[in-house]
């Protein structure tokens, strides 16, 4: 897999992107905490700004893509984002950043990653074989943990010590490389006809719509994605409050307590490559949510800026981090076996929608609790809500997959992973 030069590019494309997305999303919110002194309703609306493009654009998006070359899709994404988050830090320098430019360029910047995204998922069925999904997807989350390591603690220290659009224009490098990367990309995919009337669309958005809904393996991974999506969201935006406002820390340590997800992210790619043949695809995804999830419930209790507080939030980020990834690995990897390769964008769309899309409503809800109910009672309600998702897994049929994965009806499975 490695010695194929369009799957190196695609990788290489995709860590650069991921990079400066993380980048982006720890900048934005800190940069209206810290700078602008944002509310935490006002926070919470920055958010579901950034994240209202999932659940308005995702299945237009599936449909979208489904009829075009992936790569065209994501290297105009890519430098659509280099140049919203270029006109954000041009509008610093002149002095005219306020929370109005961060809600504008939040939204284009998560437009443009909703069809990245289904893009890249859609990609990588076209250029490897089947029975190298699992790695070639522990591969891309590899990538995608780097991005989380260097990406939130870049952002904090960008923003702490330099300035906020110097901050943003680092992300734009990001985008640029992976521009310059997946543009490489020399397979050939086939052009979809493109006569379609709007109707039509609709009518391709109904079929993804109801493969998803008709495969139970499928639903279930769209409940306990909506799940945790919608508490992470809520959680997220208290997390974001609380580590500067209550627990006293300076935007650098805040961006190193959520880079280290980013090892745990890593560590866990590697082990969603040998756990799922060992153990079942059911038992590394009810086990590695429940502890993931679970990490969160410690940090309600700590109090002031000392190392075991800093400790603590970095051993939390680690072990989310590598729950995480093995959840999201398998996940992916189930969702691209059972689906026939002319509805993957489509698939991924509809996942995507149902699963992410009551993120901005959770993010609405994490801000109101915090200026009710208080930032500490908040963040332990909401990280007591993420583990809704591990309990929606391990009543679905998900729980009880083995050790190969399942197969698209008409197409036979792959033998176990040795």
């Amino acid at each position: 897999m490695w010695r194929d030069a369009d799957f190196r590019r695609l990788w290489v494309g995709q860590t650069a992107s991921q990079l400066g997305e993380h980048t982006c999303l720890v900048i934005l919110p800190l940069f209206a905490v810290m700078t602008l002194d944002a509310g935490a309703g006002q926070l919470g609306i920055l958010r579901a700004v950034g994240q209202a493009p999932i659940l308005l654009l995702s299945l237009f998006a599936g449909a979208w893509v489904d009829r075009w070359r992936t790569r065209t899709v994501m290297v105009l994404t890519d430098a659509g984002r280099a140049l919203a988050l270029g006109a954000l830090a041009m509008a610093g320098l002149l002095r005219w950043l306020g929370l109005h430019a961060l809600f504008v360029v939040a939204f284009a910047v998560g437009v443009l990653s909703v069809f990245f995204d289904v893009a890249y998922q859609a990609s990588l069925v076209r250029l490897v074989k089947r029975d190298q999904l699992v790695h070639g997807n522990s591969a891309l989350e590899g990538s995608r943990s780097a991005a989380q390591i260097g990406g939130p603690a870049l952002g904090g220290a960008l923003v702490s010590l330099l300035s906020a659009p110097i901050a943003a224009a680092s992300s734009v490098l990001f985008f640029v490389l992976s521009f310059l990367s997946i543009r490489r990309i020399r397979r050939t995919e086939p052009i979809p006809e493109r006569s379609e009337r709007p109707p039509r669309v609709w009518r391709r958005i109904g079929e993804g719509l109801r493969f998803v809904v008709g495969d139970t393996a499928l639903r279930s991974v769209c409940l306990a994605s909506a799940a945790f999506q919608f508490c992470f969201a809520a959680m997220m935006t208290v997390y974001l409050l609380f580590l500067p406002r209550e627990l006293h820390l300076s935007g650098t340590a805040v961006g190193l307590a959520l880079a280290a997800t980013g090892p745990g992210a890593l560590l866990g790619s590697v082990l969603a490559a040998r756990l799922p043949g060992r153990f079942g695809y059911g038992a590394v995804l009810v086990t590695a949510a429940t502890l993931g999830d679970g990490a969160f419930l410690c940090v309600a209790a700590l109090r002031g800026s000392s190392v075991v507080t800093v400790s603590v939030l970095l051993a939390v980020s680690f072990v989310f981090g590598v729950g995480g990834q093995l959840v999201s690995v398998t996940v992916m990897a189930v969702r691209q076996a059972v689906t026939p390769d002319g509805m993957q964008g489509r698939t991924a769309a509809t996942i995507t929608f149902m699963g992410m899309g009551l993120a901005p409503l959770g993010s609405l809800l994490g801000g109101f609790l915090a200026e009710e109910w208080g930032l500490r009672t908040s963040l332990l309600v909401t990280a007591a809500g993420m583990m809704l998702s591990p309990v929606v897994l391990a009543l679905s049929p998900l729980a009880r997959l083995g050790r190969a994965l399942p197969a698209v009806p008409g197409r036979a499975a792959d033998p176990p992973l040795s």
